[in-house]
């Protein structure tokens, strides 16, 4: 039997319970896609972050229980943290090579901050079955990978209760729903039952778009987010140009190792 390491990391958290569990697995060399997918519905978590060194930066692949991503924030981050606390990496900065190419996190102020693309979103009618779904009319809709759907308070984020059987048969990896916050700059709720993810606890990537979108509207590059799932996220932010930075904090929940047959 092969045994390869594995942590669960929580993430854009100081507490442990708190932010995004993401599930954290170390290799030498890529499994077969069939068995990573198995190993991410196991884990049963968002996502699975797959990391296997490359000179000297590291590949990495995300799976959610039910598919392969091509951007992952927050597994992207618990992978640094990993590699950083568990492995000993002395550099200040790591890249990820990855589909949506190279990824830095690195060290800073106490924090770990993700680079990566900024999104474009455009303006786009709501289809039908986006505000039935989500049960509420939006202000405003925008597309790029994920829908991005505006409300007026951080109460009525709060306040959805979605049909996730009617979300799922909208045509996208996700849709994030936000409103300018009470305590920080804006808030974001994000739905993804079409991935086997109903609700995301904290979604890096959707600051893709949600940083250049807020950034915008409130003429500011650094700005603060949160997370309104169950479990609750903070990321700090910054607006870069066609890059996006967001910072948050670690914690490590498990630390084990799975078994493969040979």
């Amino acid at each position: 039997m092969k045994k390869y390491p594995l942590f669960q990391v929580d993430v854009f958290t100081s507490e442990l319970f708190g932010g995004n569990p993401a599930a954290v697995c170390l290799l030498a060399d890529w499994l077969p896609d069939h068995l990573m997918q198995a190993i991410a519905a196991e884990n049963n978590l968002s996502e699975t972050a797959f990391v296997v060194p490359q000179g000297e930066a590291y590949g990495i692949r995300w799976f959610t229980p039910k598919l392969e991503i091509q951007l992952a924030g927050h597994p992207t981050v618990g992978a640094a943290h990993v590699l950083f606390t568990e492995r000993g990496e002395g550099r200040r900065r790591i890249e990820f090579h990855s589909p949506a190419g190279v990824l830095p996190v690195e060290r800073r102020d106490g924090r770990l901050w993700l680079d990566m693309p900024a999104a474009a979103p455009q303006p786009v009618p709501a289809p039908d079955n986006l505000a039935r779904g989500l049960g509420c009319t939006p202000l405003e809709v925008f597309r790029d990978r994920d829908y991005l759907v505006r409300l007026e308070r951080e109460e009525d984020v709060l306040a959805l209760r979605p049909d996730f059987q009617v979300l799922s048969a909208v045509e996208c990896l996700g849709v994030m729903v936000t409103a300018p916050g009470q305590r920080c700059d804006f808030v974001s709720r994000f739905f993804a039952p079409a991935a086997g993810v109903n609700e995301d606890p904290v979604t890096g990537s959707a600051h893709a778009m949600l940083v250049p979108y807020w950034a915008e509207r409130l003429n500011r590059s650094t700005l603060l987010a949160r997370q309104l799932s169950s479990r609750g996220g903070t990321l700090h932010c910054e607006a870069a140009g066609e890059r996006v930075r967001v910072g948050g904090e670690c914690v490590t929940y498990l630390r084990g190792e799975i078994g493969l047959p040979d």
